[in-house]
């Protein structure tokens, strides 16, 4: 039976699932958080100690301001309202990613992380205007001024997951199957599960049952 130390979620759908619903894509966004409120439940039943989530990817700034807006208001809203529970919790909340954001944002996700430091029951990443290429480049530029040796150890130093076990299952809802620029590097070889269900449909029992599934599967990590 494999052990999970750290399950990765691609959380794909929100929007589409508000516009099933005939509502707007916002009305699927604020859906989504309360699947991330459930799943996180789950992964603590399951005595997994790092869950990372990816929120907002480099590349979405693509989409309309107005969503963005949203989006980054539904975050505050939820650090304000919930960061207390976390900590209750014993919940360490980590941010991956290039904290650009306004200076209120950014206030809040700092004070979050300081304020959750020495919590060790479940470390959450968030993963905020994060892109796997751009975390490689300047993992390998900061390589180069340090003028360590060029080898997978040194490297891994500069990655913002240093110290973080890479992902043993990365799971991605919303029936499309594409990495979509998250944790290249570090999900060499974990397990992938792609989910048709979208976010917003996404439960607990979904949840349980791949967990179960990656529990049976033989890893080889390139050996017989």
């Amino acid at each position: 039976m494999n052990p999970i130390r750290h399950v990765a979620i691609i959380m794909d759908g929100n929007g589409r699932w508000g516009l099933k619903q005939n509502k707007s894509r916002n009305f699927g966004h604020k859906a989504g958080l309360k699947t991330v409120e459930k799943i996180i439940k789950e992964t603590i039943r399951n005595k997994i100690r790092f869950l990372t989530l990816y929120a907002f990817s480099t590349e979405n700034w693509k989409r309309p301001k107005k969503e963005i807006n949203f989006l980054f208001n539904l975050l505050e809203n939820f650090l304000i309202n919930r960061l207390d529970e976390l900590h209750k919790q014993n919940i360490k909340l980590k941010i991956i990613g290039i904290k650009n954001f306004s200076t209120k944002l950014n206030n809040l996700l700092n004070d979050s992380e300081k304020k959750t430091a020495r919590n060790d029951k479940l470390q959450i990443n968030l993963a905020l205007n994060y892109g796997s290429k751009s975390e490689l480049i300047n993992a390998f530029k900061n390589l180069h001024k340090s003028k360590d040796k060029l080898n997978e150890k040194n490297l891994i130093k500069y990655l913002q997951t240093n110290n973080i076990p890479d992902p043993d299952l990365l799971i991605r809802t919303g029936n499309t199957k594409r990495l979509s620029n998250f944790l290249l590097w570090q999900l060499a070889y974990s397990e992938i599960f792609f989910e048709k269900k979208l976010w917003p449909e996404f439960n607990e029992k979904d949840y349980s049952k791949i967990i179960r599934n990656y529990k049976s599967i033989k890893r080889n990590f390139g050996n017989i």
